[in-house]
């Protein structure tokens, strides 16, 4: 690797720090106990979705508009606060951060539990979203530090297996919760889980942070990066209702790319960046975070198409869809943590590209052979465990591609940028998902209220379906795109790079 890239590691602290002795038999107990914070902010980002018809019986028709905000306020506040809390972490700890995360989100789920308006619930998953952003960058960096350099795919393999786990458990759960406790539950079942590792996490974490940090936070840098990140993702996720060329969709990302542009040189300006722009002059930096934004445009966009084809054209209800998908994710969180011991020892760049054929390959097959006459067994069954296991093998390979390898002095920065990117990734493949179906869904919606009103049979092979068609190859377009981003620009570290994120910082 270039000897700038090299030079760019020492800047980031390296240089201070020695080779401190460590105890990695910890790695397993800090590896469990803030994969408990990982897995609820995980489960609360799709458990909900079950319950959304729910909610809105209880508050009234009048709301759902307001209450569609639970999903969209929620993905908006998380992205936007990622970078600043992850930069927080770094600086004044990652076992402080770790932990007030925690204490945030559960005060959302007591809130959202008991919240009497929709407009108080909306509020509500925000600080959900804020105490998630403020956790997750965090639990990462307090994972890292506890494993050599050469095992930490693995470690995150298996990290990455609980985020999997929660997606898998979540619409099956969050429907048996709903059905016999009401929607309520769904938000006070976090806090038992939260005061545990909130007991725990005090007693048994280490504190670490970056020891060549000021101790203070770049305030311009951070009012730039939280609007700038909340407006792209705000633009996309109101593009599907406004249109992409809509004027309010223009001006919110007109606004978002010039703050984007401010933030940007501010940091390359400022002796204490919110994002040290030197990471992006690592290749594995770079490849992991343009593969991680197009995996998730095309795992967002066929988590709803799939979704969609479920229940408007083959019929299922929510429950019944939500167990058609079981097969999927519980084959990803199997395979994550082989993926991960794997990706170790061949190379992320090798195991990301062998997942994203699975998932764009099964994706595509699957899109040739399925039709309108509902056929779990034999046209979506036997794809769901193809692409759950290129779910399984490129979600946590990524992030160990992203963050693995960098300097301690960087660990929550990094997790950081790659939960962004992703995140506007997922912002970006729900919307043009949304965008593309939603035509085909209003003409199937209309033709079974026709079909209701006359009393005949409502016939699905009388709709055109090419929409969904049209989904599906976009998903595996973009999983392609990932493929490639890893082939072009990852480049593993290099033997300097590797004893440099050997290094760690610790105050206890």
């Amino acid at each position: 690797m270039p000897t700038q890239t090299a030079t760019t590691f020492a800047e980031m602290g390296g240089e201070t720090m020695g080779l401190d002795p460590r105890t990695w038999g910890r790695g397993p107990q800090v590896l469990a106990l803030t994969s408990i914070g990982t897995f609820l902010v995980s489960l609360d980002s799709s458990i909900t979705t079950v319950a959304f018809r729910d909610i809105v019986g209880d508050f009234g028709e009048s709301e759902r508009q307001l209450l569609a905000w639970i999903f969209s306020g929620y993905n908006i506040a998380y992205a936007a606060g990622l970078l600043t809390a992850g930069r927080f972490a770094d600086v004044y700890g990652r076992k402080k951060s770790f932990l007030r995360g925690l204490a945030i989100f559960s005060i959302g789920s007591v809130l959202c539990g008991f919240a009497p308006s929709a407009f108080i619930l909306v509020l509500a998953r925000v600080l959900q979203a804020i105490g998630g952003a403020i956790l997750a960058p965090a639990s990462l960096a307090l994972v890292l530090p506890e494993y050599p350099v050469e095992k930490r795919a693995a470690a995150l393999g298996i990290w990455g297996a609980v985020g999997g786990l929660a997606a898998a458990v979540g619409p099956i759960f969050g429907g048996l919760l709903v059905d016999n406790f009401g929607w309520r539950w769904l938000f006070f079942i976090n806090v038992p889980f939260c005061i545990f590792a909130l007991v725990v996490g005090a007693k048994s974490l280490h504190e670490s942070i970056d020891t060549t940090a000021h101790h203070n936070i770049d305030i311009i840098g951070a009012a730039l990066a939280i609007p700038s990140i909340g407006l792209i993702v705000y633009g996309i996720t109101q593009a599907e209702e406004w249109g992409w060329s809509d004027t309010g969709t223009l001006i919110a990302f007109g606004s978002a790319f010039a703050l984007l542009a401010l933030f940007v040189w501010r940091c390359n300006t400022s002796e204490n960046p919110l994002l040290d722009l030197s990471l992006f002059k690592l290749p594995f930096v770079v490849a992991a975070n343009l593969a991680g934004m197009f995996f998730s445009i095309g795992f967002f966009m066929m988590f709803f198409v799939n979704t969609q084809w479920l229940q408007n054209v083959w019929g299922y209800s929510t429950a019944g869809s939500g167990l058609a998908f079981v097969m999927g994710p519980t084959t990803a969180a199997i395979v994550a943590a082989p993926g991960g011991r794997l990706a170790q020892k061949y190379g992320q760049h090798v195991i990301i590209t062998i997942g994203a054929i699975f998932l764009g390959g099964g994706t595509a097959a699957l899109n040739l052979v399925v039709s309108d006459s509902a056929n779990y067994w034999v046209t979506y069954f036997p794809f769901m465990i193809i692409t759950g296991a290129g779910v399984g093998l490129c979600i946590t390979t990524i992030s160990s591609a992203a963050t693995a390898y960098l300097p301690p002095t960087r660990f929550a920065m990094g997790s950081a940028l790659s939960n962004t990117s992703r995140q506007i990734g997922s912002a970006l493949g729900l919307a043009s998902a949304a965008s593309v179906l939603t035509p085909v869904l209003r003409e199937i919606g209309g033709a079974r209220t026709e079909s209701a009103q006359t009393q005949q049979p409502f016939d699905v092979s009388t709709i055109d379906l090419q929409q969904f068609h049209i989904s599906w190859w976009i998903v595996s377009a973009c999983m392609a795109l990932a493929a490639l981003s890893m082939l072009i620009f990852f480049r593993r570290p290099t033997t300097e790079q590797m004893a440099l994120s050997n290094t760690v910082t610790s105050d206890s």
